[in-house]
């Protein structure tokens, strides 16, 4: 899983700033496509409302021209995993499930995060299947400590999905370090073993980012060049969130509220999960 000479980025408090105003804009932003989801909408028309929300904040989309990537956000829906491209074409239709990836660059510096949400009402399993993929990530989030280890992320990552039930995880496609690009080093993995790898260290970003399906965990690359999808055809979910490493705890820089009411949600990890950052407002605390 992890090999030595990585260079990982560490961020002063001023360059964590920075991308937590980033990380705001992307929050925003996936809010505002979530609230948009609905029946007949297309993908492409996703991408525009999220094109125009990233600019009028004065941010530029990270994925746009990425390596030639064609749009501002990766819209997956149902089966596709990661990375599919908005099309005026593909309308959503009830009972999908899309997931929604979305970057933006303030400054020079980079915010990433995803959602996966329902079009209309959904199925029980697509549900859980939704609510298996966003635990994962807020256990991995609350791994993201000083001290710790990378492997303790991807660790309980994977734990979670295997308690969730019986689920496929992706191996091949993994979350990764953010900061002055959009990818970096280190790779993270969405499985390991804990106490393995890098040392967690305050000025660290990571983007953390489970993708879990109802079928088996292989995948296969469309003929785009982009668009991951299921092997078996199954539907998958994708989270994602940027977290900085300080002496406070996990700070998630791409929630509103810096992670507070997402680590509330399980209350056998929030305990300690943001330290003194949960008696303020998290946009107000200083990363160290």
């Amino acid at each position: 899983m992890w090999r030595g000479g990585m260079n990982i980025e560490i961020k002063t408090p001023e360059q964590i700033a920075v991308m937590r105003e980033a990380g705001l804009v992307v929050a925003r932003t996936l809010r505002v496509l979530a609230e948009a989801v609905r029946p007949g909408i297309t993908t492409a028309d996703l991408d525009a409302l999220a094109e125009a929300e990233i600019r009028a904040a004065g941010a530029t989309p990270s994925f746009k021209g990425y390596h030639g990537y064609p749009a501002t956000i990766c819209t997956s829906v149902n089966e596709e995993i990661v990375h599919g491209i908005p099309s005026p074409r593909r309308s959503l239709r009830e009972g999908d499930i899309i997931s929604i990836d979305c970057g933006a660059i303030v400054g020079g510096w980079h915010g990433d995060a995803a959602v996966t949400v329902g079009v209309g009402a959904i199925s029980a399993a697509d549900a859980a299947l939704l609510q298996a993929c966003e635990t994962a990530l807020w256990r991995g989030l609350a791994q993201a400590r000083a001290g710790g280890r990378l492997g303790d992320i991807s660790h309980a990552v994977e734990t979670s999905v295997d308690r969730s039930g019986r689920y496929g995880l992706v191996e091949e496609y993994t979350g990764h370090g953010i900061g002055s690009a959009m990818h970096m080093d280190p790779p993270v993995p969405n499985y390991g073993r804990a106490g393995r790898g890098p040392r967690l260290r305050p000025g660290m970003a990571l983007a953390i980012e489970p993708m879990v399906m109802l079928g088996g965990p292989e995948t296969v690359l469309l003929d785009d060049g982009w668009t991951v999808v299921t092997a078996d055809g199954s539907r998958a979910a994708h989270f994602e969130h940027t977290v900085a490493i300080t002496g406070d705890g996990p700070w998630v820089l791409t929630a509103e509220d810096g992670g507070e009411s997402g680590f509330a949600r399980y209350p056998e990890i929030a305990e300690g999960s943001l330290g003194d950052t949960r008696k303020k407002d998290p946009a107000s605390v200083p990363p160290t």
